[in-house]
């Protein structure tokens, strides 16, 4: 898989490919990442890569040519289109476990990192694919989201974890029915006088699995409603599901 980012700030990409599960993965030529600075496509002095916004008001806006540049540039360094052009933006549709495993099918993805106000919708209108956005706030530039969603995708690779069950038993998951994960614990069985549930002790894995479900619901129901209103709506709660959920306080 390889990911093309257009950024004016290539050097912050180097977390994913220098810490963690995702630089492993890089190491290993599981996945590719190149970056295209828009400066580098300029044809002044300056190497100008905004202006003023027409109409008026605040703050720069991001040229449309430089942007066309890098992003041909990089198409054609690849010899081919990009599968998805993604742009993030407080526009967008909100980032998801569903789209991220929706991506880690696609061959290659560019990734645009905007900067100042914003972008020539210009460039929005005739390049970009999909406008993605990680929350309801505002970020000085693109590239972390960047780097959100290529963590969030590349762990999904198949072989990038050690076991394909990690991912699985993620946060928002289909396994999970979209939920939220159960709470974990490891050695020892008591810490500072707090002991592991009796459940995982046992030995019996059913009941750790049922266990671990209604820790999923309950913690869903506490504190992402929306997320069992979501899974009830798709058909993903059980009869044994709905009769827990209605014995919480």
């Amino acid at each position: 898989m390889h990911f093309d980012v257009i950024t004016l700030f290539p050097e912050t990409l180097n977390v994913v490919t220098e810490f963690g599960v995702s630089s492993r993965a890089f190491k290993r030529d599981r996945w590719q990442l190149s970056t295209w600075n828009p400066r580098d496509y300029t044809r002044d002095v300056h190497r100008t890569v905004d202006d003023r916004p027409y109409g008026g008001g605040p703050g720069m806006v991001m040229l449309a040519e430089p942007l066309h540049q890098a992003l041909e540039a990089a198409d054609s360094a690849n010899h081919c289109a990009a599968d998805e052009v993604i742009l993030f933006s407080p526009a967008g549709k909100p980032f998801t476990q569903a789209m991220a495993a929706n991506l880690v099918t696609k061959k290659r993805l560019v990734l645009v990192c905007g900067r100042y106000e914003g972008i020539d919708q210009r460039f929005i209108d005739a390049a970009v694919t999909t406008e993605l956005s990680m929350g309801d706030y505002v970020l000085s530039g693109g590239e972390i989201a960047a780097l959100v969603l290529i963590d969030s995708v590349v762990r999904l690779l198949p072989g990038v974890l050690h076991t394909p069950e990690s991912a699985e038993q993620d946060s928002f998951s289909s396994t999970l029915s979209g939920l939220l994960d159960s709470p974990h614990y490891t050695r020892p069985a008591v810490y500072r006088d707090q002991a592991v549930p009796e459940t995982l002790l046992s030995g019996d894995h059913k009941a750790i699995a049922r266990w671990r479900r209604q820790q999923s619901l309950k913690l869903s129901a506490e504190r992402r409603p929306d997320l069992i209103e979501a899974a009830r709506r798709a058909g993903l709660l059980s009869g044994d599901d709905e009769a827990f959920l209605a014995s919480l306080p």
